[in-house]
């Protein structure tokens, strides 16, 4: 996958062209209220770009788990009215993403004018990445602009299907998101730390592999660094650990040292007998946990290792917290790290990237979200991001032939009529060909052919 060839609608004259807009309108919800509309502001501005270039933009999303069909709980039709208030223009709603109630809708749309289409889930082909769903999404608009980078680890039909029949382009959240992995993965100010915290080890085991080929320092955190330390031999008491792949750490811990990066582990920490708000907690080294009793947090002594860690890179790439940080006092390690993270960032002196929904809870409790460079908000999409996997939705966006200005010249066989240079035209394609070398027969002849090439339908093309 070539992120280079990622194309943004940047200079596209786009008026009164219908714009699809693939967005993420997750927002938590209660009885039709919406109850925190960060992710719908962040949509807002692309949007509000794209109709005051004259487009006619027409929303999709998906939102919840719906089963068997449309259900009012997991309408959007309660997101589109907030997002025409946050917007202050009037935004309209279709009670179907396709269809005779879609195409009404998005035919009386102006130019300039903002529709949201029903959630996409209602239909069962869209997670099934249906390609006649995909087809009467594509027969809506004349572009496609995937907006919805939380979305791009799914092959659905209304992220990786229209990519395939629109010409599509990457909005301004999926590029923001994009170029701040890269800037912290393939492009970054070195030395580079990784902090991946979490409860297990197993669901991270492919973040691991990948970063400990591409990070300086792997910072470790939260339950899983409990296997790390029985890897190393340290008892953890009734803390929560997988014995069962106490092997894969030491594996991990191997490859790690064979490729100078340098694991991180606590080197104290704070222990309960009961994992409950206000429990009786004190710190000990790791070395001296007691047998009756969890770790719940890293302690003082650990927090101000980190930040000396940290105090020699430059680039910081923070998965998962250090603790349990939703019950009290359990989250301290966690917020004093963030506060840390946070001044060196201020300060001009590092680059924080941080993804991951309790990555951002905890961040977000702690008061320093505003505070990092880029802070993600999608959740499986930035861990499969991490873990070196190809999103479909981006790798269909960077395959868009369609979208291609300046196409590079295509080379394939061709058998035309005639053997000389000329020209063939096949439907509205102007294909160029000259002889490259000859068979043993005249039909058998190799010719270089230089334009756009449908997909399907050209005659000997093989």
């Amino acid at each position: 996958m070539d992120l280079d060839k990622l194309k943004t609608t940047d200079g596209l004259d786009l008026k009164g062209k219908r714009v699809l807009v693939r967005a993420d309108l997750i927002v938590p919800a209660k009885g039709g209220v919406i109850t925190e509309a960060t992710r719908l502001e962040r949509v807002v501005p692309g949007l509000k770009d794209l109709a005051t270039r004259g487009a006619r933009v027409i929303v999709l999303s998906h939102f919840g788990r719906p089963k068997g069909g449309p259900d009012t709980e997991n309408s959007l039709k309660p997101i589109a009215d907030t997002l025409g208030k946050l917007a202050g223009v009037p935004v309209g709603f279709a009670s179907d993403c396709v269809g005779q109630a879609a195409e009404e809708v998005v035919s009386a749309l102006p130019e300039g004018g903002v529709v949201v289409l029903e959630n996409t889930r209602f239909h069962k082909g869209e997670e099934k990445n249906d390609p006649a769903l995909a087809e009467a999404l594509a027969k809506l608009g004349d572009i496609f602009v995937n907006d919805a980078f939380s979305a791009a680890h799914r092959a659905h039909a209304s992220t990786e299907g229209l990519a395939r029949l629109l010409p599509a382009y990457a909005g301004p959240l999926m590029m923001e998101e994009i170029d701040a992995l890269r800037a912290a993965l393939e492009q970054p100010r070195r030395p580079v730390a990784a902090l991946v915290g979490g409860a297990k080890v197993s669901t991270k085991i492919p973040v691991l592999t990948n970063l400990i080929a591409k990070v300086d320092k792997l910072i470790i955190g939260g339950g899983m660094a409990n296997t790390f330390l029985l890897a190393g031999g340290v008892e953890i008491g009734r803390s929560l650990a997988e014995p069962d792949l106490v092997d894969t750490a030491r594996e991990i811990m191997h490859v790690a040292k064979a490729r100078s990066c340098e694991i991180v582990l606590p080197q104290d920490v704070v222990v309960a007998e009961r994992f409950e708000a206000g429990a009786p907690s004190h710190t000990v080294l790791t070395l001296d946990v007691p047998a009756d009793q969890m770790i719940l947090d890293v302690g003082p002594k650990t927090v101000a290792h980190y930040v000396d860690v940290l105090s020699r890179c430059e680039t910081l790439l923070w998965n998962g917290p250090l603790g349990a940080f939703e019950i009290a006092p359990f989250g301290e390690g966690t917020f004093a790290f963030a506060r840390a993270v946070a001044e060196r960032t201020r300060a001009g002196t590092l680059v924080s990237v941080a993804g991951g929904g309790d990555t951002v809870a905890a961040l977000n409790a702690a008061g320093v979200t505003g505070d990092f460079t880029y802070v993600s908000s999608a959740g499986g999409a930035f861990l499969e991001w991490l873990e070196g996997r190809e999103l479909p939705g981006v790798a269909a966006l960077a395959r868009c032939w369609r979208c291609r200005i300046q196409p590079r010249p295509l080379t394939r066989r061709f058998a035309p009529t005639s053997p000389q240079r000329g020209e063939v035209k096949w439907g509205a394609h102007d294909l160029h060909f000259s002889p490259m070398g000859r068979g043993r027969k005249r039909s058998q002849d190799r010719f270089r052919v230089r334009g756009r090439l449908p997909r399907k339908g050209v005659p000997d093309a093989r």
